[in-house]
């Protein structure tokens, strides 16, 4: 079991200290985004060809416990149900190729949110279903069999939330210089009359 999410990149295996959850780099997070979005419009498609009503509508459920745990402020829940969402998906579009990618990306994604996302890290002060707004879009693309508006859809999610990392914990981004010196210059004043 190790091995496997080790495998996946969601575990650091070291020799004599065991496993650890493993920290992505702004290289890793971002290459897993572009490869969603390079698979799963053509995995929506899929989808929305090939989707019974069944298939359709237990998209519903997920949206709707995402949308709890988020009110409940419980992150974690709530980016596992939006997995759930996208991984529902790829299971009914019956790609046989590209069906098998979507659960590596959905755990790496959920491990990038966490620990790169500070709307994810801790809850929002308004506690809306803002979050799940993509996901009722995309199910109405779905509901209407629309694959090039579900599509462009699932792309802009993914960009969306691809925006919203932020890869230096917040408190230690790079000084403003302009800041700076606006604030040293009364400080060089003083000394320059000073002296």
């Amino acid at each position: 079991m190790l091995v496997r999410l080790a495998n996946e990149k969601i575990v650091t295996l070291t020799s004599y200290r065991g496993a650890t959850v493993a920290q992505p780099t702004e290289r890793e997070a971002r290459e897993v985004f572009e490869v969603r979005r390079l698979i799963e419009p053509t995995l929506l498609a899929c989808f929305i060809e090939r989707a019974g009503g069944a298939d359709i509508a237990s998209l519903g459920p997920c949206i709707d416990d995402e949308d709890v745990a988020r009110r409940a402020g419980e992150m974690r829940r709530a980016i596992r149900h939006a997995g759930d969402f996208h991984l529902q998906i790829a299971s009914a579009a019956a790609h046989q190729t590209l069906g098998r990618i979507p659960r590596e990306l959905v755990s790496r994604t959920a491990l990038v949110l966490m620990a790169c996302d500070s709307t994810h890290r801790t809850p929002p002060a308004d506690t809306s279903s803002f979050g799940c707004l993509a996901h009722r879009s995309l199910l109405q693309a779905i509901r209407l069999r629309d694959p090039r508006e579900g599509a462009r859809l699932m792309r802009e999610h993914l960009a969306q939330l691809e925006s919203q990392l932020q890869f230096t914990p917040p408190g230690t981004e790079s000084p403003d210089l302009i800041a700076l010196c606006a604030r040293a210059a009364p400080v060089a004043a003083t000394m320059v009359r000073q002296a």
